[in-house]
């Protein structure tokens, strides 16, 4: 069978040694005009949809307290055991702190070389609402820290493994979260199709809303969806601003600063607040033209250090609060932006790694490559030598706790996600060779489940380890921060 070939700048040829992995293009037909689905039909002799569900752990796997330790190098010492206390709290939490520690596991895997935008840490509790530029929501991935060019087995594995973990946590029996996982890659592979069907435009401008919940058949989590929806709408700058920051005496300059609230917030020195507000004129380089003339109305009333997330906890973020000419609030956060942890397991899987570069460009670069709707606001910049993202902080988002779901829930809220991996993903990836290779039958949701409920008891099993290393005191552990 002729190779569909992608017309790619300074792509390695197969003559070279090299796996070439596909990488989406202007596609030209091979001599015998076969098609990307007929390509992704090819690829299943090649990789079986059935050895999906093997997991053979690489030699020299690190114990789950090292990886922890090695995660947490270049973080704020400070803070490792409030990380470490959020992993501690449950297999799924631990499993939402070592994307790096999965990614090294994954690399014994099969792939079939198709290369797409990677999440990079996909888990269930990685998507959610947000507002677009008129204040709709939109649901979609919203995590984009170690987003990277690679295989596309990765994010959907990781996925499923997540909403096994899930269920547990909600006390779903083994039935149930083995089907959340088989409903996530079946609702991946039927989207997919549905997209590889639809003209290329339509495929490529196809938003992540309420549709979704009837396409996926979530109707169980309408409810949920409607109350996260209100919340998200009053999730604003504004709130987070009222009750994050106080008045200052108009003998003091006026305006309005952050409130220290350790260990979660904390003011920051004058000559901190001076670098990363100095910063925020490279960010404007980065920034759309036409964003220029709105954040022209804004001054810049002060700089704070917020903790976020679990797998970024020790990551340096910070919150800083603009003020336009009513007083109106617009807050905006500056995080650091530090190297996806797929990297260095990209070439293991046959993928090449990008030359080094800006890392706030990579994730909102990737970020735009994955979303429909993105952050009007995003940039990136350099503080003190650092890279930064930028964006805004609490644009009306909203999160669905999948460790708080009912159990019936579990694999509704699998489905609506599988579906919005597959859209993602579909951006970059031409969604015909993935529907291709993924097909109309059974065997490759099967093939994902078994390896999901398979690596979810070695993440129970890593999470133990945690749990026995801070009894010991060999890690030190900060719960329920």
């Amino acid at each position: 069978m002729d190779e569909i070939q992608a017309v790619v700048p300074g792509q390695r040829g197969a003559a070279d040694g090299e796996r070439v992995p596909y990488v989406p293009g202007f596609a030209r037909r091979g001599t015998t005009g076969h098609s990307p689905k007929d390509h992704g039909k090819h690829l299943r002799t090649v990789v079986p949809r059935a050895s999906h569900a093997g997991l053979d752990l690489p030699a020299g796997r690190p114990d789950a307290v090292r990886a922890v330790e090695e995660s947490s190098r270049g973080r704020v010492p400070e803070l490792a055991p409030i990380r470490v206390g959020r992993m501690a709290a449950n297999p799924f939490a631990f499993l939402r702190g070592s994307a790096g520690l999965m990614a090294h596991d994954l690399v014994g895997t099969p792939v079939t070389g198709v290369a797409a935008q990677l999440c990079g840490d996909a888990h269930a509790a990685n998507f959610g609402l947000y507002g677009d530029a008129r204040g709709r929501l939109v649901m979609d991935l919203n995590d984009f820290d170690e987003t990277a060019v690679g295989p596309w087995e990765w994010d959907l594995k990781r996925l499923a493994t997540s909403l096994v973990l899930a269920g547990r946590v909600v006390g779903a029996d083994e039935d149930t979260c083995r089907a959340a996982a088989f409903d996530t890659a079946g609702a991946y592979r039927r989207t997919m199709r549905l997209l590889a069907r639809l003209p290329a435009l339509d495929a490529w401008n196809a938003i992540p809303d309420e549709e979704l919940v009837s396409h996926t058949d979530a109707r169980d989590l309408l409810g949920t969806l409607e109350r996260v929806s209100a919340k998200a709408r009053n999730n604003t700058s504004a709130r987070f601003a009222a009750r994050s920051t106080e008045a200052v005496a108009e003998t003091e300059g006026g305006g309005r600063r952050f409130v220290d609230a350790p260990p979660v917030l904390r003011r920051v020195p004058d000559a901190e607040a001076a670098a990363v507000t100095h910063a925020l004129g490279e960010y404007l380089e980065t920034v759309s033209e036409d964003r220029l003339p709105l954040l022209a109305r804004y001054a810049v009333h002060d700089v704070a250090f917020r903790v976020v997330g679990t797998g970024s906890v020790g990551t340096r973020s910070y919150v800083v609060l603009l003020l336009d000419h009513r007083g109106e609030p617009l807050v905006l956060q500056v995080k650091e932006a530090r190297p996806s942890v797929l990297l260095p397991h990209l070439p293991a899987a046959g993928f090449a790694v990008p030359e080094p570069g800006h890392e706030g460009r990579r994730v909102v670069l990737g970020q735009k490559r994955m979303q429909v709707v993105s952050d009007i606001l995003l940039g990136w910049t350099t503080v003190d030598g650092r890279p930064f993202q930028v964006r805004q902080f609490r644009n009306r988002k909203g999160s669905v706790d999948p460790a708080a779901l009912t159990a019936d829930q579990v694999d509704d809220y699998g489905r609506m996600t599988g579906a919005l991996l597959a859209r993602a993903h579909a951006h970059s990836a031409d969604p015909r060779l993935i529907a291709g290779y993924c097909g109309k039958n059974e065997e490759l949701d099967e093939a994902i489940a078994a390896f999901a409920v398979t690596y979810a008891d070695r993440t129970t099993a890593d999470h133990a380890d945690l749990l026995a290393a801070i009894r010991t005191g060999r890690m030190a552990a900060e719960l329920g921060v």
